[in-house]
């Protein structure tokens, strides 16, 4: 192999694996610069029927995104019961269409990108809180101090590849962006492919989480919406969240319940 041909190869496996942890963990501020936008609009469904209150989204997310134990960007609550049933409801980011934490974040560190996940950049956010008291979802978390520890969730729920947070800033849910930008990147489809779709779907064992491109008519989320009515958090508010739930149905009516 000579020079040229040595030179070539080379470029063409940084191309391969950039992103990848081999060239370190993504930083959140390049996010913003770096995001490709080709007409998707992601979203995700959540079938109650399904979800079991098992956590293992939980501890998905915090291993995938190397979340402090002591907080949690994404939640499932015990609501109610239904036929004897015990229903659960996850709640983390809704990415809403519009969205009050990104209205109020006076420095906009919180934004939304054009296929509709609201980020954050972490360098910019001053720790107002502003935007924590906006969200009508509980969804976003204040670091109060340095995490500095291990991770409890890794290795067992995943690795990371984002760059912790630093002590002071708000953090929320991200739709798993990276793992989201990279398949994308690689030619693959979120929502089909799970190295390209949130880790809290992939770790789902009863399957009761759903992803894709809202705008795609054949896309898992899309297909599941127009075959099961469906609501959303709080949608009075006139937020437009992107998250939609199944909501549960009496024993032997639906989903094998």
């Amino acid at each position: 192999m000579n020079r040229r041909e040595f030179l070539k190869l080379t470029l063409a496996l940084f191309g391969s694996f950039a992103g990848h942890k081999l060239f370190g963990k993504l930083n959140f501020a390049e996010a913003r610069a770096s995001a490709k936008y080709s007409g998707q609009k992601w979203g995700m469904v959540i079938d109650q029927n399904k979800c079991n209150g098992c956590g293992f989204c939980v501890k998905a997310c915090q291993a995938n995104n190397d979340v402090n134990p002591e907080m949690a960007w994404n939640k499932v609550y015990s609501s109610t019961k239904v036929g004897g049933k015990e229903i659960f409801t996850p709640v983390s980011c809704q990415h809403c269409e519009h969205a009050p934490c990104v209205s109020v974040c006076p420095v906009g560190a919180s934004y939304c990108r054009d296929d509709g996940i609201v980020m954050m950049d972490y360098e910019r956010c001053i720790g107002c809180r502003y935007c924590l008291l906006a969200c009508p979802y509980g969804a976003r978390s204040f670091n109060w101090d340095t995490f500095s520890g291990p991770n409890p969730t890794i290795p067992e729920w995943g690795e990371p590849d984002v760059e912790r947070r630093s002590r002071g800033v708000v953090e929320k849910c991200t739709f798993c962006f990276q793992r989201i930008d990279r398949g994308l990147a690689e030619g693959l489809t979120p929502g089909i492919d799970e190295a390209a779709t949130p880790a809290c779907v992939n770790a789902c064992p009863v399957n009761a989480r759903v992803f894709g491109d809202l705008n795609d008519p054949d896309s898992p989320v899309s297909k599941t919406l127009k075959n099961s009515p469906a609501f959303r958090l709080l949608e009075s508010l006139g937020t437009g969240p992107r998250v939609y739930y199944l909501p549960p149905q009496p024993v032997g009516k639906d989903n094998n319940t």
